[in-house]
């Protein structure tokens, strides 16, 4: 049994958020050449919708971006480190073409783009012992993707952490080789965080829309959703 917990320090910055959780238990996620065209066009389509989100010239004026921006503020964070969704929305605002990842990452990246939210995914199997949110204390290792050094969490900073280290550094800034998504990934969780109520009606609508995207392209049906809040901080899958 894993054990999905919020830790009370999490909650001290963010009494109003809530955490939506997408599991997905038996999955194939090679690309095949056969979809291809289909996760290209869902990738073109969620950077057309995102521009709903940028209606002010300038990127920094954007709600989504003030909304975040103002979130990092509250805790610490590595020098330059910006939301997962701010990085996407980036992109599309200077007419970026999204590439194929791999079949997971890039249902999500859509679902990320065409609500505004910032979504991230582990391998579930790569998740040692419980799956915690919460305060650093400082130190826990961690080596993003596509680095070769140790870049430990700092004191204070918002993590998700397991019993090995550093998960996801800065709430949703950046993810783990140790847990990422590969083609060989059988079994997930998909997170997508909102930390007011206007990002929480976004981020319900998102991930039941990403439940059936993945329901359908995954060919599946005994994936499962699951929220936490401060209310309900914990939640376990056998």
């Amino acid at each position: 049994m894993k054990n999905f917990i919020i830790e009370p320090s999490f909650w001290e910055i963010f009494p109003d958020a809530e955490i939506y959780f997408l599991h997905l238990p038996i999955i194939d996620n090679h690309h095949d050449n056969t979809k291809e065209a289909y996760l290209n066009e869902l990738l073109k389509k969620a950077t057309q919708e995102a521009q709903y989100f940028l209606p002010d010239e300038n990127f920094s004026q954007n709600d989504v971006i003030q909304e975040w921006r103002l979130a990092f503020s509250k805790f610490k964070t590595k020098k330059g480190a910006r939301s997962s969704i701010e990085a996407l929305l980036k992109r599309a605002n200077q007419g970026h073409e999204f590439q194929s990842i791999n079949p997971l990452v890039d249902l999500y990246n859509s679902i990320s783009l065409k609500y505004a939210v910032p979504c991230g995914g582990e391998n579930f199997d790569k998740i040692a012992g419980d799956f915690h949110l919460g305060k650093a204390q400082g130190g826990e290792p961690f080596f993003p993707l596509g680095a070769d050094t140790d870049a430990p969490a700092l004191p204070e900073e918002i993590i998700y952490y397991d019993d090995d280290g550093a998960i996801c550094r800065c709430l949703n800034w950046r993810e783990a080789q140790r847990t990422m998504l590969t083609e060989e990934t059988t079994e997930a969780i998909l997170v997508i965080e909102a930390i007011n109520d206007s990002q929480r009606s976004r981020a319900k609508e998102a991930i039941n829309e990403l439940k059936q995207l993945s329901d359908h392209y995954f060919n599946i049906s005994n994936s499962s959703i699951f929220s936490l809040t401060q209310s309900s901080p914990k939640h376990s899958i056998d």
